[in-house]
């Protein structure tokens, strides 16, 4: 070691002087970067060599690494550096990335945060979780195969990300000779590509991670490249921190602290803009305005705060702000919608279904939302959009989408964290897909919900009664409609105003135009349930009776209704049983193959788990099912 050496005057200022260490080390400026590409591009060993050539790995972790390579017998060859930062067992046991690897680091000129993204396509989720929090992503390719399929697709996802520094880094170098012309090809191709997607610029720097050429320093096997080494550009690269303070102020709330009477304060992450004591601002979407009277830290009371910085403020006025809303400045508010357009990246292996609804997570907010049949697929390769009726797994399409209430948004490409937003599938809560909103649907500013004079409350006063569904579900043959048939004769007997709908009548009128696919089954339901909800307002008891095999569907349409409303009753017979009376003969056609899509058959039936009411057939008559059923309704 030198006394020019980096790590020697880092050691030297420790020893002479912590405390001017300590404020160096504190005002280093950060930059978060993943390295993304194809399998086996040599991600992880890169990482490793930045880590070992730097000079920041720890005693102990060389240690373990001069050990593994004794092992695996490279004793007197270089160093295999993936396993500096392959952490998992299973990476290594299957020679696989199959999680996204963060490692911290840092220089003497600034600190890193640095996510090692797989490169398998079944993966891609990981490589966007990675990406949604970089500033700059290092697109790794492999000089003997070139530009790839995956490639283009984590470029793509890099550009719609909105990270605008991308390194290409032409890794193994080594193996084609140093060839000057095959690193010009490379990037000429990877140029033709950028330019078809809207990225404007890219540096491109031919590098060897097991060699350490052009990793830290220049290389002399590349005396043609004049360009920078990878780690300086890294150190020099600079990342607008400013921008973000300089746009209107928007602050998702978190959480409400209130731990006593006197002190009410909303805490969150700013999102953009900077604030202070005095500040007119507004909540969103209520709209209501007031100002802010204090920002709160534990070493007292600031006079500002800005967009990256987590904070407390209190405002002067007592108005109504929960956890989901946004505080942004009163002049410049955010659009406020329930219909956008937005990028989908699909990350779950159950593929996308049209019309189901699905948890939306948007900044500090979950609200239900459901997607439309996609608009277009695009194809990585050649950008071309391909129809489509759903997405698969790692698919990238355009949809719209409508959510349950107005939420505070702005374009991702405006805002990373008003913008971006992930889909939770409501049965497994397992994330189904990553999203960028474009915009709102014109049509979702210029509808307007008509406030009426006659309510809900004085149509069911009229009847003298409450309102209620009850939603009969079951299989086909189990019982549903003839035991819906006797509930609404015996609820007229007793002057009740009622309405049965039936799924066979609904789909000869209604929703004649819908197929038996998964995804019209959901449109089904859902336009049933918009019915329903009508009546209830009408003050009607309405009646159903439809197969409705999905727990998910059933759950959209309780959440349209008032609390308390929506009574499920599942109609319990076995399969078995419903198919031996089979009275329209649809499980035989279903055995025989005519049928396709049947509900027991070739397509799933999930049974209720906390329904209202159970009625098991084999016990009891339609009579007596009828008799409980109205018991349970009118005590």
């Amino acid at each position: 070691m030198t006394t020019n050496d980096p790590i020697y005057k880092t050691d030297a200022l420790i020893a002479q002087d912590i405390d001017a260490y300590l404020e160096a080390h504190q005002h280093k400026t950060m930059l978060r970067f993943i390295t993304c590409g194809s399998v086996d591009d040599g991600k992880s060993t890169l990482i490793g060599r930045l880590l070992y050539d730097s000079k920041m790995i720890f005693e102990d972790q060389l240690a373990a690494l001069e050990a593994d390579s004794k092992r695996v017998g490279t004793q007197g060859q270089e160093i295999d550096f993936a396993l500096l930062v392959d952490g998992l067992a299973a990476e290594r046991e299957q020679g696989i990335t199959i999680d996204v690897a963060y490692r911290f680091f840092t220089t003497e000129k600034r600190k890193f945060i640095v996510a090692d993204t797989p490169g398998h396509e079944q993966y891609t989720r990981n490589m966007v979780t990675g990406a949604s929090t970089a500033d700059l992503a290092v697109i790794l390719i492999d000089a003997r195969k070139g530009v790839l399929t995956q490639t283009r697709r984590h470029s793509y996802l890099v550009n719609q990300l909105g990270i605008r520094h991308i390194v290409l880094a032409v890794n193994k170098m080594d193996l084609v000779d140093y060839d000057q012309a095959t690193f010009d090809a490379i990037v000429a191709d990877y140029k033709t590509f950028a330019d078809s997607i809207g990225i404007e610029d890219f540096t491109a720097i031919p590098i060897s991670g097991f060699k350490g050429d052009n990793i830290t320093g220049p290389s002399e096997h590349t005396p043609w490249y004049k360009g920078p080494s990878l780690l300086p550009y890294l150190e020099a690269v600079e990342v607008d921190v400013t921008s973000d303070q300089e746009r209107p102020f928007r602050m998702p709330v978190q959480w409400v602290n209130r731990p006593n009477l006197d002190f009410r304060g909303f805490s969150g992450l700013i999102a953009s803009g900077t604030v202070r004591p005095g500040d007119e601002v507004r909540v969103l979407p209520s709209g209501k305005t007031s100002k802010v009277a204090r920002i709160v830290s534990l070493e007292g009371d600031r006079d500002l705060a800005v967009a990256g910085e987590s904070t407390t403020i209190t405002l002067e006025d007592e108005i109504d702000c929960s956890r989901g809303q946004v505080i942004v400045a009163a002049k410049e508010p955010l659009e406020v919608a329930d219909q956008f357009e937005a990028t989908i990246v699909w990350m779950d292996e159950t593929e996308l279904v049209p019309g189901r609804a699905y948890w939306l997570k948007i900044g500090t907010q979950t609200v239900s939302a459901t997607v439309h049949e996609p608009k277009y697929e695009v194809n990585v390769n050649t950008q071309e959009h391909l129809a489509t009726k759903t997405l698969d797994l790692n698919a990238i399409g355009v949809a719209n989408i409508t959510t349950d209430r107005e939420i505070p948004f702005a374009p991702y490409a405006e805002n990373r964290d008003l913008g971006g937003f992930i889909l939770i599938d409501k049965m497994t809560n397992q994330t189904s897909a990553a999203g960028m909103i474009n915009f709102a649907l014109r049509r979702a500013q210029n509808i307007h919900w008509q406030a009426t004079d006659i309510g809900r409350e004085h149509h069911a006063n009229m009847k003298h009664q409450k309102p209620a569904v009850l939603w009969l579900t079951g299989l086909s043959g189990s019982g549903k409609s003839t035991i819906a048939n006797i509930v609404e004769k015996k609820l007229a007997r007793m002057n009740r105003h009622t309405f049965l709908l039936d799924g066979d009548n609904v789909r000869h009128g209604l929703n004649k135009d819908l197929g038996f696919t998964e995804a019209d089954r959901v449109e089904n339901i859902r336009r049933v349930g918009e019915v329903a909800k009508l009546m209830t307002d009408a003050g009607l008891i309405v009646i159903t009776a439809f197969i409705s095999p999905f727990r998910s569907e059933r759950d959209m349409v309780r959440s349209m209704m008032q609390p308390g409303e929506f009574i499920e009753i599942f109609v319990d017979t076995p399969l078995e049983v419903a198919e031996a009376r089979d009275v329209k003969g649809l499980y035989a056609k279903a055995r025989s193959g005519q049928l396709k899509n049947f509900t027991g058959i070739d397509s799933p039936y999930e049974a209720p788990e906390n329904a209202e009411m159970r009625i098991d057939t084999t016990a009891m008559t339609p009579e007596e099912a009828a008799d409980l059923i109205i018991a349970r309704l009118i005590p």
